[in-house]
């Protein structure tokens, strides 16, 4: 027996025999000391102890616990493994706003955030130098102090301590509310159950909650070993986790938190700039991004943004840019703030991030209206904080006529690959080598890649970019078949949880599945034998088909694939006809007699509806149950958002794009994907593109989310 385990039977022997006067004294000692370890380790990245050691100090703290529940400290490393499941998020107050910064994307922006601070003409001076705020033609003095730091590409939340221990944390939301997750920010490590003193009596503090890309990576790694899915990116993975209703699942999960503002609690007696916030914050026990610069005036600030930027491919960490705000509190308070921004910060975003690989192949996916798209496979590379393998090409014009691609793509080229708003993979550019016109050019199959049905081609005189390969064997290509009913299945079609796309593939591949209605035959005994199924498995995909046969008109339709026919299409059709009996009787004039709806859209509508196999198909799945419910369309008009309608683009606070979507149609409105002069309001988020510069171009009204909301709520009274 080792000397650790003789250590550990006797020490696991005090404790049991420790009475509750002795566990009293000892267990504040145990706590304050895993405290400090953890602070060590997963802030400082300092450990003093090793596991062993840490662990047996914490087997010790949970025999005690366990056997004096009542001395359970709410500061106690036992807290972060999660309690119970909650029942749902519930709203979290700021009772200071947080508040969004504007951005900035060149130089030049950097130099005009400086000087477009105020308008106003007036003067102070703060130790000894004198600021000026000024009209936009004065002279921009060299000598204010900055802080550049890290713009962390996490999720923003707000820590709230009294008496130097958690009591809440919630997500940014829309500024004045958010979502109240304290429950899952108690699991993270580095957010301090207790400050360290001195502190105030009451504190809110601002970061990010993010994954650290190793942390993401082996988490990935373990979800693919279980046969789960692979998160595709950290953001959206740390946003998803900190939502979670059960905190068992963000214990088990390697988010981290940093620090790098408060909202109240932090006298300006005290700290009197953001630098010495950032060294206080650090002091109570905070975790702080790493190169956190302090500058003197703008070039200092240029350079400090530069020099991030090239440390951005080594952090632990994923940035999308730096943060720029002036250091002084005072100063800050009174350059104030312009609508949701403060006047004294701003947001430099990086350009994507581009790096090089080799094209391995391309290979050519057949989709559910049976277009061909080439995908190219590249050998894995690192872009972004994510592994890319592979990136879709879109279409033959891009494939082979892209300026960038010098000619057409050649399988081993050296490419050049960034993430699309940091997200989707894009193939950029080919870099040209001097042995490249030696590899054969890439060229698109003349048969399909699944059923060899030879392929159509589809050209529009008009638009020669956008032509179109098809495999017209509908009925006979697999591919289509699969993706199909991964879209019949889809949450805005008819929504069949646990239709995954492992499931169809086997549905498809045992023949199980010919068509859509074969869903609503299938049995528990036959589900159950599938892989990875099971009794219970079974049981809840046949309840979630018999619920779905209830979904409402519009859903049913879209879920059909119709060619042209989108979820704002099918909720016309379905509005117009009622019925859709109406609906399959409907001729083309009938058809182009629906708002929104032309002749190309009518033609595919009428095509679809009059082809005899269609036609059955229908018959099927109504004699499956499958309701198709009837719409009565209601009386709107005046008070609602009747006769609206609205374009999205960007990434809102609070609301999902579809959330902000279904808000707008039950008030009346109508949304639609483009901007054009009929269009009545962009509702424009964070990182919004091309639509935004177009509406402004014809003078849209534009809303942001809690603009958005006051409207549609002026029209629902």
């Amino acid at each position: 027996m080792s000397q650790q385990s003789i250590d550990f039977a006797n020490r696991e022997w005090s404790w049991q025999t420790m009475d509750e006067s002795a566990a009293t004294t000892r267990l504040p000692e145990l706590v304050a000391e895993l405290n400090r370890h953890n602070h060590l380790y997963h802030v400082l990245d300092r450990p003093e102890l090793d596991d062993g050691d840490y662990d047996l100090l914490y087997r010790e703290l949970i025999c005690l616990e366990e056997r004096f529940p009542a001395l359970r400290q709410a500061d106690s490393p036992s807290q972060r493994v999660g309690g119970l499941p909650i029942e749902g998020l519930v709203p979290f107050p700021h009772r200071v706003p947080m508040l969004s910064l504007s951005n900035a994307f060149d130089v030049q922006d950097i130099r005009d955030f400086e000087v477009r601070w105020d308008k106003r003409d007036s003067t102070r001076m703060s130790g000894g130098i004198r600021y000026y705020l000024r009209d936009k033609d004065a002279q921009v003095p060299e000598d204010i102090a900055y802080v550049v730091e890290p713009k962390l590409d996490g999720l923003a939340i707000e820590l709230v301590y009294e008496d130097g221990i958690l009591t809440g944390a919630g997500t940014r939301g829309d500024g004045q509310v958010g979502e109240d997750v304290t429950h899952n920010l108690r699991t993270v490590d580095s957010v301090p159950l207790r400050l360290t003193a001195p502190f105030p009596p009451y504190l809110s503090v601002r970061g990010e909650v993010l994954y650290t890309l190793s942390g993401f990576a082996a988490m990935n790694e373990k979800r693919v070993a279980q046969g789960e899915t692979a998160f595709k990116n950290p953001r959206n993975a740390a946003a998803g986790t900190v939502r979670q209703l059960d905190p068992k699942v963000a214990a088990q999960r390697p988010l981290i938190f940093f620090a790098h503002s408060a909202g109240e609690g932090i006298s300006v007696d005290e700290v009197d700039s953001h630098s010495s916030l950032i060294r206080k914050l650090e002091s109570m026990g905070f975790r702080i991004a790493d190169h956190v610069t302090p500058c003197r005036g703008i070039e200092a600030v240029l350079s400090a943004i530069q020099v991030i930027g090239q440390a951005r491919d080594e952090l632990a960490y994923e940035i999308d840019g730096a943060v720029v705000k002036v250091d002084d509190f005072a100063l800050q308070a009174e350059l104030g703030f312009v609508t949701r921004s403060p006047r004294w910060a701003v947001a430099y975003k990086y350009p994507a991030v581009v790096k090089q690989t080799r094209l391995e192949s391309i290979q050519f996916s057949v989709g559910r209206t049976g277009v061909v798209t080439p995908v190219a496979v590249m050998t894995p590379i690192n872009v972004g904080g994510v592994t890319v393998t592979h990136a879709t090409l879109h279409n033959e014009h891009q494939m082979l006529r892209k300026p960038e691609y010098l000619g057409g793509l050649r399988v081993g080229d050296l490419i050049e690959v960034k993430r699309a708003g940091d997200v989707i993979p894009r193939v950029e550019a080919v870099v040209d080598e001097p042995d490249r016109a030696q590899r054969a050019r890439a060229a698109y199959p003349i048969a399909c890649p699944d059923c060899t049905t030879a392929l159509i081609r589809e050209e529009n005189p008009d638009e020669p970019e956008k032509v179109i390969i098809r495999c017209p064997n509908a009925l006979g290509c697999r591919a289509q078949l699969e993706a199909g009913i991964k879209h019949f299945a889809s949450r805005l079609a008819m929504d069949v949880e646990g239709l995954g796309e492992k499931l169809v593939a086997q549905l498809v591949a045992e023949g199980l599945v010919k068509r859509f209605s074969d869903l609503y035959c299938l049995e528990i005994d036959t589900l159950a034998s599938l892989d990875r199924m099971a009794s219970k498995s079974a049981e809840n995909l046949l309840a979630a088909l018999e619920t779905s046969k209830a979904r409402p008109m519009a859903n049913a339709i879209h879920a059909l694939g119709i060619r042209h026919v989108g979820e704002a299409t099918a909720r016309d059709l379905a509005a117009h006809f009622g019925a859709i009996e109406a609906l399959m009787a409907a001729d083309p004039e009938a058809l182009e007699a629906v708002d929104g709806v032309g002749q190309e859209v009518a033609g595919s509508v009428h095509a679809f509806f009059s082809s005899p196999s269609n036609q059955a198909e229908i018959a099927s799945l109504r004699q499956a149950g499958v309701q198709f419910p009837e719409v009565t369309t209601p009386t709107t008009s005046g008070a609602t958002a009747d006769g609206l309608t609205f374009v999205l683009t960007g990434t809102l606070p609070t609301m999902t794009r579809d959330d902000a979507k279904q808000r707008i149609l039950a008030a009346g409105g109508k949304v639609t994907g483009s901007v054009s002069k009929k269009t009545s309001y962009l509702v424009a988020g964070e990182a919004a593109g091309t639509k935004l510069d177009k509406a402004m171009s014809l003078e849209i009204p534009v809303l942001d989310e809690k603009a958005l909301i006051s409207l549609l709520a002026e029209k629902e009274s």
